[in-house]
């Protein structure tokens, strides 16, 4: 049953970043780019549609980064 669910989960958000990606394409602010650059950012639809999970998602990455950084050193 708990498989199904992430299933679902994945099938839903994947479908979700197509549509996004799709819409980009043809009727969005970067319809002057390829397929390939909407696709992209249809894979991190949260972030186009809201902006402030973007800047989260840029400073989780910029903060395990570092943390990596950090324990390479030692």
């Amino acid at each position: 049953m708990k498989l199904e669910i992430k299933a679902l989960v994945i099938g839903v958000y994947a479908v979700i970043g197509l549509l996004v990606a799709l819409y980009q394409h043809w009727w969005g602010h970067a319809s002057h780019q390829g397929f390939a650059y909407n696709l992209g950012q249809g894979i991190v639809w949260p972030a186009l549609l809201i902006p402030s999970v973007g800047k989260l998602i840029s400073g989780l990455l910029l903060v395990g980064i570092i943390a990596v950084i950090v324990m390479r050193s030692k």
